[in-house]
């Protein structure tokens, strides 16, 4: 399968290798960025990683078998397969270049179709190989988040139920206190003191408001509990009815800490449009729970990047989420952000896999890829995109209320 989309780094110090292999990528719909030694190779990848790295053997200075070694340091080329291009074809050159850390040979003059296979092999057991990891660390936060849930939920549930309690003997106090005092109107001495040392009008007034607040605390726990046994579906397999507006505010929830306000960005506020007749959808709810939250992240960043451009006075970044029927057999989620908005051209490659317009460290390209995959593929939905430059985007994830195959 092509992946298009990918970014491949050309490390070639002969302009007509450049020129060649450039034409022929870009043909097939890759990003293509070139250099012309070992030290330039490096740069760029500082600058930005790419998907792959096609790298000449034969270069003058740094050869590519210590232009391999030396980009296999960086953080960010773990993962990134590096294929040799060389009119070198023996044995031992091959053996010397796989034990470096390569991945694959490519031998000079170049065949098209042997150059494009190789290509899209060893991108697409990366595009596997970094959505099981994926997977993986979602089941074991699933797994996580199960278990401190479980934990949180015992003690805090103990606590809750015993205030109601508490504010029932609260109240009976305070009633044996009236009691008292219109019996006995002028107290002791020592009760009048006691009663001024412990400021009991004050007391009296403010025990009943804590206990309010104590109430309302306990149940904020409990509904952020109940939100993470929601979340924590990501390891269940099974198709189930789930209620689609749990499985949002459960990824807001998540999402918390980068929606509340922060030192180099303020809130983010969350506008719900929620159908109250929203029907339960049949799905798999940990791989949905996945989907949403790509997409909502992908809202996220639009919104911080065009707070960092700071080319807006007095911006109020806002995430509007709606949901509606729009059939008897189907329901739509919109996810809407006034954020840096895309060009068509960007909008047009947006579920490609590996392509990416955010800075290093914002992610491999994938989110948006997987969340189409997990949507169209796995529920035979839609994720539908629109968006504007400069003022935002919107995504419409749309879903069939059951699944053909359970």
């Amino acid at each position: 399968m092509a992946v298009r989309g990918a970014s491949i780094l050309v490390v070639d110090d002969t302009t007509v290798n450049q020129v060649l292999l450039r034409a022929l990528l870009e043909k097939e719909g890759f990003q293509v960025e070139v250099a012309d030694s070992a030290s330039e190779a490096i740069a760029h990848v500082i600058k930005r990683a790419p998907d792959l790295v096609l790298l000449d053997v034969m270069m003058p200075e740094v050869n590519g078998f210590e232009a391999c070694r030396q980009l296999q340091k960086l953080p960010t080329m773990r993962d990134v397969p590096i294929i040799f291009i060389t009119a070198l074809d023996d044995r031992q050159s091959k053996i010397k270049g796989l034990q470096t850390g390569a991945v694959d040979y490519i031998t000079k003059p170049f065949a098209r179709d042997e150059v494009l296979a190789r290509i899209n092999v060893h991108l697409n057991l990366r595009t596997a190989r970094l959505q099981l990891l994926q997977e993986d660390k979602m089941a074991a936060l699933g797994q996580l988040v199960a278990g401190l849930a479980h934990e949180i939920n015992n003690p805090i549930s103990f606590i809750h139920g015993n205030l109601q309690h508490t504010q029932d003997y609260t109240h009976n106090l305070m009633a044996l206190i009236d009691a008292y005092g219109a019996a006995y109107p002028e107290p002791p001495e020592s009760v009048r003191q006691c009663a001024e040392d412990i400021d009991l009008a004050f007391l009296r007034e403010d025990l009943p408001q804590m206990m309010q607040s104590m109430t309302a605390g306990t149940k904020r726990i409990r509904d952020i509990v109940r939100a993470l046994r929601l979340f924590a579906r990501l390891e269940e397999a099974d198709c189930k009815a789930i209620d689609l507006h749990e499985s949002l505010e459960s990824c807001l929830l998540f999402l918390n800490h980068r929606l509340v306000p922060r030192k180099e960005f303020p809130a983010i506020e969350i506008v719900r449009q929620y159908d109250v007749e929203l029907p339960q959808v049949t799905c798999y709810a940990g791989a949905l729970n996945q989907a949403l939250m790509n997409v909502i992240v992908n809202a996220i960043d639009a919104l911080e990047d065009k707070i960092q451009e700071g080319g807006e006075l007095n911006f109020q970044p806002n995430l509007k989420i709606t949901t509606h029927s729009i059939s008897d057999s189907s329901v739509e989620i919109s996810i809407a952000d006034n954020g840096i908005g895309m060009s068509e051209t960007v909008r047009s490659r947006v579920f490609e896999q590996f392509y990416t317009t955010k800075i290093m460290g914002r992610g491999a390209g994938l989110g948006l890829s997987v969340a189409q995959q997990i949507i169209e593929e796995q529920h035979k939905g839609k994720l539908l995109c629109s968006s504007t430059l400069g003022q935002g985007s919107e995504f419409q994830i749309q879903l069939p209320l059951t699944q053909t195959s359970v």
